[in-house]
């Protein structure tokens, strides 16, 4: 009885053995058959063509960057070769440029419902790259299932600019509100020292008030007013329309909302910020319309732009002379990390082996940071400024934040061009000092020892901070202070007091840092290009882009992603529809926040940071 049970059970077990090895067999199998189709079209997959009457299609997905950051493999897996999606401005900008002078380009196509969004200064670079194909006399058109205030204003310099008609127009203005921690941190019996000069350098103020500063407030008003007279002045030139009509629509969405029976397509139809509607199948009509089919007669003739730009590429000739741009995106750190900070260490060596490189002629330093480490900002300044000795000239080319450690780098460049809407300057310095001595009393903890001097152990966070080690410190960031000044005042030829009348921690436009003498251009990174090249004496130039190192199993996964997108295989998931709760996006941005806290490591805890990000 008992063997027979036993029995009964091992032919269970071997069955349940065959079926799995059945399964483990089949699918072994299944993925060598798709590794090898894969393999083979990694290798020998048909090239992209670009049809003569095609239309350039932009589709970005994601934001759009000055550097898009480098991730361990398993994360370009599910990321799709980059953190949800992300797109070099320049590259965008040079397909249009080419797609302008190229005879088998008849349009250009904007879709913009997955672009996420990416500063206002590099929308309007890519914006004025798209106006100027406009004006070679090939049309733009342009579609979205709803637009956001940035989708809305990519996608506004179109000729023709379609809506769903079930769609909208988000303009809403510009607005920044922070979270203020000081009463909870009262309850808690926290202590957040501070350490600053300047009465606009509002970084620290979170810690240390319930509400914004009368400073904050009044510096915060102006730059958000002088950037949204930028957007609202390019708005209503491509549509033909009164600043003044803007701002009413903005102003009153309610009222426009009301005449329109509270159908927002209409609305915005209205009042003249779309030309018409379309559903997804009319304006396939509507494109068959303007460039015609493909060979087969079935898709409409259109290439995108990272296979246009790829072909393009091919057809590039090559200078005797190359202008590298070294793209300084992020917070500055101290010591070495990929692309996506800007680390001390990475970056004078980037720079120096673009000088010590003879092939490299001139060289373009693209900032797009907030600041951070005083200590990594000035090991970066000074090996610009040895660049600028050995003979190579610097020009510093910011893209929509160059503030506070990002402006004083940019110190050490023979020129500094900005956008208009580039948000730069906040010059100034501080110190946090968290003490926690209270709520370790309240918990009954205590704190004791003997110490050899009177600052061994004085920053230590268990313990009340010591009058003395608090004046040191604030002596200390004074004396950081003069310095940024008398480096900012060596570097534009003005005097420290000039320099201090527009300094103390104030962010101010790249148009009106120009007018303050803090800035020597206004332009594009093309234009900062020519300039560098101009000062090279190079009458042609081909472009560089020295970045740090990418690993050989990054640059395989990448183009297997690449190539199963060409297939129509989308391998990373990057069509997933995005959290539906505003509460998962919010925790993702705590997240990212506290990532970046984390990487503040100056070795004298000196930073030169901006509260200043892009809208």
């Amino acid at each position: 009885m008992i063997r027979g049970l036993f029995r009964f059970l091992l032919n269970v077990l071997r069955m349940f053995v065959r079926a799995l090895d059945l399964v483990v067999r089949g699918v072994f199998y299944a993925l060598l058959i798709f590794g090898l189709g894969v393999l083979v079209s990694f290798f020998f997959h048909p090239e992209p063509e670009v049809q003569a009457g095609s239309a350039l299609v932009l589709r970005p997905v994601g934001t759009i960057v000055e550097q898009a950051e480098l991730e361990p493999p398993l994360a370009l897996l599910r990321a799709g070769g980059a953190p949800a999606g992300q797109l070099r401005l320049a590259d965008l900008v040079d397909a249009v440029r080419k797609a302008r002078d190229d005879a088998r380009i008849a349009a250009l196509v904007i879709e913009t419902d997955e672009l996420v969004g990416g500063g206002f200064s590099k929308l309007a670079e890519l914006r004025a790259a798209i106006a100027d194909f406009k004006a070679s006399g090939k049309p733009v058109l342009a579609r979205g299932e709803r637009f956001t205030q940035s989708q809305y204003y990519l996608a506004s310099v179109a000729d023709e600019l379609h809506l769903s008609p079930d769609g909208f127009v988000l303009l809403r203005g510009l607005a920044r509100y922070g979270t203020y921690f000081r009463d909870a941190l009262d309850k808690l019996g926290v202590k957040v020292h501070v350490f600053r000069v300047g009465e606009y350098k509002s970084f620290s103020e979170p810690f240390t008030r319930s509400d914004m500063s009368d400073e904050d407030r009044e510096a915060t008003r102006d730059l958000l007013d002088g950037l949204w007279r930028f957007m609202r002045d390019d708005i209503a030139a491509s549509r033909k329309l009164a600043p003044a009509a803007i701002d009413a629509h903005v102003n009153d969405i309610r009222g426009a909302l009301a005449a329109a029976g509270g159908d927002a397509a209409k609305a915005a139809l209205a009042a003249g910020l779309v030309d018409r509607f379309s559903t997804r199948d009319e304006w396939r009509a509507r494109l068959i319309e303007a460039v015609g089919t493909d060979h087969e007669g079935k898709d409409v003739r259109t290439i995108e732009a990272e296979a246009y730009l790829a072909l393009a590429a091919d057809d590039t000739r090559h200078a005797a002379g190359s202008v590298a741009v070294i793209v300084a995106q992020g917070t500055i750190v101290d010591g070495a990390e990929p692309a996506g900070v800007v680390a001390g260490d990475t970056f004078a060596r980037l720079i120096r082996e673009a000088r010590e490189d003879e092939d490299i002629k001139a060289l373009v330093l693209r900032i797009d940071s907030p600041g951070g480490s005083a200590w990594a900002s000035e090991l970066i300044r000074r090996e610009l400024e040895l660049t600028r000795q050995a003979g190579k000239p610097v020009i510093a080319s910011m893209s929509s934040v160059a503030a506070s450690g990002g402006y004083w780098i940019a110190t050490g460049a023979d020129e500094i061009w900005a956008a208009p809407s580039t948000v730069t300057g906040s010059i100034g310095i501080f110190g946090l000092f968290p003490e926690f001595s209270e709520p370790l009393r309240r918990l009954g903890i205590g704190v004791d020892g003997v110490a050899t001097a009177p600052l061994a152990g004085a920053l230590d966070p268990r313990r009340p901070l010591d009058p003395a080690a608090a004046e040191a410190m604030q002596l200390g960031i004074e004396h950081g202070y003069r310095r940024f000044l008398e480096v900012v005042a060596q570097a534009r030829k003005m005097t420290v007091a000039e320099v201090d009348a527009v300094a103390r921690g104030r962010v101010w436009t790249g148009e009106a840092a120009s007018g303050l003498g803090l800035v020597d251009k206004l332009g594009s990174l093309d234009d900062a290009i020519a300039a560098a090249a101009a000062r090279a004496g190079l009458a042609e130039h081909q472009v560089v882009w020295p970045a740090a190192g990418e690993s050989l199993e990054q640059r395989v996964l990448r183009r297997l992603l690449r190539t199963g997108e060409e297939l129509g295989i989308d391998l990373a998931g990057r069509s997933a529809p995005a959290a539906p709760l505003a509460a998962a996006a919010a925790a993702a941005d705590v997240e990212r926040a506290a990532r970046a806290l984390l990487r503040w490591n100056d070795p004298r805890h000196h930073y030169l940071h901006c509260l200043c990000d892009a809208p």
